[in-house]
């Protein structure tokens, strides 16, 4: 492995990394409903909620939107791009989970400032004017311009999110550390094939048709007591 790769790699462990400060850990995406009403009581019904959505959901919506995101900010086609965040906003299911996807964008851009690297100069201009941007959108320009090759991008994106997932639910279920991780052991077979099909996802074929998943989260919004902000 040359140095410009294992670069890319650290990068890569930087940007999926739990320190990364976009408060990802303060969200559960509507799993803490799911809890709440009944649906999800223990290991193996957390593992059915959190592979399904890595498949039929973020899997057919988010990770080849990220693909499609890196490819235009390698060639800064400015246009496809702001299409593609506002299309994606456009999408979110709920009040929370466009609120989320806006408040770690801000989080994510305001970080280009903080961590002065000239690599991401010319992405931080790009976004200096807009009010608003979705996460996807920033972490996939930062992606690019690191140099992180796309399907190791959309891998570790998708394990980011998916690691996420299963820590809310070791605090939501409750689930033990060691059910964590079985449960990650479990998704992280799942990813490669994920990554790999979201690259190759036609547009006019990507989905986050989740109706379960859509309804918890939106129930999340007037839940009593939570832990989690979606």
């Amino acid at each position: 492995m040359n140095s410009s790769c294992s670069l890319a790699l650290v990068r890569l462990l930087q940007l999926t990394s739990p320190t990364l400060p976009v408060g990802a850990y303060t969200y559960s995406q509507g799993l803490e409903w799911a809890v709440e009403s009944g649906r999800l009581l223990n290991e193996a019904d957390a593992g059915l909620w959190i592979g399904d959505l890595l498949t039929a959901s973020i899997g057919c919506l988010e990770a080849p939107l990220l693909g499609a995101l890196m490819t235009h900010w390698a060639t800064e086609d400015m246009d496809s791009i702001r299409r593609l965040d506002a299309e994606f906003l456009a999408r979110r299911e709920s009040a929370e989970l466009r609120a989320e996807t806006l408040q770690m964008g801000f989080s994510l851009k305001r970080l280009l400032a903080d961590l002065n690297d000239p690599l991401l100069a010319t992405m931080r201009e790009r976004l200096n004017d807009w009010p608003e941007v979705a996460f996807p959108t920033v972490w996939s320009g930062i992606a690019s311009a690191w140099k992180i090759e796309p399907l190791a991008a959309l891998a570790g994106y998708l394990w980011s999110w998916a690691e996420n997932q299963v820590m809310a639910a070791l605090k939501a279920v409750p689930l033990g550390q060691a059910a964590g991780q079985r449960l990650l052991a479990e998704l992280g077979q799942k990813i490669p094939a994920v990554a790999a099909r979201a690259l190759l996802l036609p547009e006019d074929e990507w989905s986050n048709f989740a109706p379960v998943y859509s309804i918890c989260s939106a129930r999340h919004e007037t839940q009593y007591s939570r832990l989690f902000r979606s």
